[in-house]
This record gives structure tokens, C-alpha cells and sequence, in this order.
């Protein structure tokens, strides 16, 4: 449904694309700078040893108090445990007086086991403290800095292209990378602490939501975490709509300019009479990403995110809410639906970058306008970058970051779709009697 939503919204054409991605980039960026306002002044406001909040995942929420444990022992080893209530709640440790005790905050790099837990320091927040998880990152965040790509497929309509398609380019990423991504994940980062460590973070389905229950509760009051944590969600649901109609409109536009050319069906090629828009490339777009999503969320608790038997069998027993979920060790075994899709859609995307240095490279080798940094050093970074990532794809995992499942099913995807590509491609190029690669250097006079 939502894919066929944004659908209907491309297809209106530019005017009404244009209009819901100035609202919602609005919206978003609005509730992502009050966020991380308000993360920054937890931090700010909480130095070691000052009263703060505590997380607990069991109960979802926060507490200003020390959790009263026991000592519990299962299979000969002795922990101790969370004592809670009839509804799931930590109950405090209470002093002498019989109060509650308070918990401090502290900011401590690591643990006794050595596992990571905060950042001690600003300049640690930005620094980088592995370079595998750096590429780790870089995979997965390309995601984010996509959206420049819908301009470019607009550049038809654009009044003077040549003067404005650049400058939205380079304002699009810089708003993108530079603003709204290095701000959010600077304050997310150094909000982390002892009573929300990093340990929490990875164990959460959605540790941007706890902290915003947390800040929310500590800056708005107690019980308005949860509702300022919906409200940001809500604005989360807006930006997917905007970055999937950013890539409806490019993926359309590319569909549209290959079924000119003829490498694609003609009827890609067509546009609606009314809206001017390639209506054709658009909905059979919707209907693939309808598939897509749809496999993607088919196994999302896969892998290394397989839910514990007991959280398993709390599920409603219904064809809708327990489908797929067998057991804990069925599923460890399978991939990460969810992930796989990302990483194979974000290989396709190094891919085009890469080829688009190597266009840059080529098309201004010998060119009267050549200039060494922006036609050969920025292209070469540019294809140096993406190849490394792609190689993480299958150099990573070996090298003990994250699992291979899913990087080398990705990579298995991107193989078949190049394989099935590549015979189209031929196929086509031979039933029209077009060379399939060119073979003559074309006169520059002759133009």
C-alpha cells in the first residue's frame, strides 16, 4: 500500500513531488534538531556523578533509581537479577532511611570486560576508533545520502540545469551528510552513558527510540517520554515516504530515458500525456518495490536478531503474528531478510557511483575543459571509496564484522540481476543490429 502511495504521488508529477518533499524535509529536520537538542542537553546537563535516569529494556521505560537485585543461581553459576513486580517493574534499592537510592551517571569508556559503553569525551564521539566498523557503517549509511539522485532525474525540468542541478547537488548532500546525519549521529553517540550504554543500544530494536523516551522523560517530565517518542516516529514515517518517492522519481526518470534509447521495452519510454510524467516505469517500480518490501520484512528477525524461545512463544498465536517465528535456533540459521535487501540495494548503489568516476574520467580525458581536481582527483577518490566498499562486502565478514550470511547473499543478487542484465542487454542490442560495444572513435568535427 505504501509503496503504491508514493507511487500515486510520483506520478501526479513534479509539482506535487516537489510539495510533499518541502513538507516532510521540513518536518523531519525540525524533529531531528529538537532531538538532538534535547540529547546534547541531557549530556550537558548530567556530568559524572549528578542524578539521572536508567534504562531498563524489560519494562521499556526509564528510572530515576538503583535496581534492587537478588542472587539467583542456574546451571551452577550465580547472577544476580532485577527484582521486579507483579507488572514487570524494577523495584528500587531503598538506603537506610528507607528511600529510594539515586542513580548516578557515569561516562565510562568501557567495561570490565573491555566491551565499549560510552564516549568519555566530545572528540571521541567523531573519532575513529576501528576501521572496520568504519566501513561496517559505510555500507549501511549510504542509504541516507541517496536523495541527491531525484534531482539529477529532474534536470528537464529544471529552468537553467547547468547553473541548478550542481548547486542542488552539492546543497543535497551537504544538508544530508554534513547537517542532519553528522548532527543526529554526533548527539545520539555522546548521549550514550552507564545508564544507557552501548550494550542497550545494541540489544534494542530501536535504540533512537529509547533515548528519546529517556530525554523526554528527564526534559518534559516523567511519562512524556513515550509520547515524544511517538511523535518523532511519526516524523520517521514521513521521511520514508520522502526518501522512497526521491527514489521512485530517479528510478523512473532512468527507466524512462533507457526506453527512449530503446535498452528497455519502448513503452518505458512514454510519457503521460497530462502529467508528463513516465507513468508506466512508475507503477511497474510500485509493484516491484510492493515485492521487495515485502520480502524484505519476511525474515527481519533472522540471524544474529532471532528473538529468545520464550519472547517467541509470548507472540499471539496467529497466522498474522507468529508466521515464520519457529524457534530461536531455526531462525539464527536463516538471514536477516531485512539486511540482505539493504545491503543488496546499497552494493547497486556503490556500483553506479563508481561508474559514474569512471564516466567523469573518460568523458573529460583530453578535454578542453579538463581541470586535474574536479575531472581526475575527486573521481579517483570517488572510485577508490566505492570499490572499497563493495570489496567490505565480501572482505568484512571474513575479517569477523558482523556475519556472512548476508553481505554474500547480497552479493549473490547483485551476480544475478549483472547476469540477467548483461544477456538483456545483448539480446537487445543484437535484435536491433546496434553493436554491443563501440568500436570507432567519434569525430568531434563531425558534431
Amino acid at each position: 500500500v505504501a509503496s503504491f502511495g508514493v507511487a500515486y504521488i510520483a506520478y501526479r508529477g513534479v509539482n506535487g513531488s516537489t510539495s510533499v518533499n518541502i513538507a516532510i524535509n521540513v518536518i523531519q529536520i525540525s524533529a531531528l534538531i529538537v532531538f538532538a537538542v534535547m540529547a546534547l542537553g541531557y549530556r550537558m546537563n548530567h556530568p559524572p556523578g549528578k542524578s539521572g535516569l536508567q534504562w531498563d529494556a524489560s519494562s521499556g521505560a526509564a528510572y530515576d533509581y538503583q535496581y534492587k537485585t537478588e542472587k539467583t543461581a542456574a546451571n551452577g553459576q550465580t547472577t544476580e537479577t532485577i527484582v521486579r513486580d507483579s507488572n514487570g517493574v524494577p523495584q528500587p534499592l531503598l538506603d537506610a532511611s528507607g528511600k529510594p537510592v539515586p542513580y548516578t551517571v557515569t561516562y565510562p569508556e568501557k567495561d570490565d570486560s573491555g566491551n565499549f559503553v560510552s564516549h568519555p569525551t566530545a572528540r571521541s564521539v567523531i573519532g575513529a576508533h576501528n576501521w572496520g566498523w568504519v566501513f561496517v557503517q559505510a555500507t549501511v549509511a549510504i542509504l541516507i545520502l541517496v536523495g541527491f539522485e531525484s534531482v539529477t532525474a529532474m534536470g528537464g525540468e529544471a529552468k537553467n540545469p547547468k547553473r541548478d542541478v550542481p548547486i542542488a547537488v552539492i546543497t543535497s548532500l551537504l544538508v544530508q551528510g554534513a547537517f542532519c546525519y553528522l548532527f543526529e549521529y554526533f548527539a545520539a553517540n555522546y548521549f550514550l552513558n552507564s545508564g544507557y550504554p552501548l550494550s542497550a543500544a545494541q540489544g534494542s530494536a530501536a535504540p533512537v527510540g529509547d533515548m528519546m523516551i529517556m530525554v523526554g522523560d528527564a526534559i518534559l517530565g516523567p511519562g512524556h517520554g513515550k509520547i515524544f517518542m511517538l511523535i518523532q516516529a511519526f516524523t520517521v514515517f514521513l521521511a520514508l515516504i520522502g526518501t522512497t518517492l526521491s527514489c521512485m522519481n530517479t528510478g523512473a526518470r532512468v527507466t524512462y530515458a533507457m526506453g527512449k534509447d530503446e535498452e528497455v521495452p519502448e513503452h518505458f519510454g512514454i510519457l503521460h500525456g497530462k502529467n508528463l510524467t513516465p507513468h508506466r516505469a512508475i507503477w511497474t517500480l510500485a509493484a516491484i518495490s510492493a515485492v521487495v518490501g515485502c520480502l524484505g520484512v519476511a525474515l527481519a528477525f533472522g540471524d544474529a536478531g532471532a528473538p529468545a524461545d520464550s519472547a517467541i512463544q509470548a507472540l499471539p498465536h496467529g497466522i498474522l503474528s507468529s508466521f515464520g517465528y519457529t524457534t530461536h535456533d531455526a531462525m539464527a540459521k536463516l538471514p536477516n531478510s531485512l539486511l540482505t535487501v539493504t545491503l543488496a540495494s546499497n552494493f547497486g548503489t556503490f556500483l553506479l557511483y563508481a561508474l559514474s568516476c569512471v564516466i567523469c574520467l573518460v568523458a573529460y580525458h583530453n578535454h578542453p575543459n579538463f581541470k586535474p581536481i574536479r575531472h581526475f582527483v575527486i573521481p579517483i577518490f570517488g572510485l577508490l571509496a566505492n570499490l572499497a566498499c563493495m570489496a567490505f562486502y565480501l572482505i568484512g565478514p571474513f575479517m569477523g564484522y558482523g556475519t556472512k550470511m548476508e553481505p554474500l547473499l547480497a552479493l549473490a543478487i547483485a551476480g544475478v540481476w549483472a547476469i540477467y542484465g548483461w544477456i538483456y542487454f545483448v539480446r537487445s542490442s543484437k535484435a536491433s543490429g546496434r553493436t554491443t560495444l563501440v568500436r570507432e572513435r567519434a569525430n568531434a568535427n563531425s558534431v
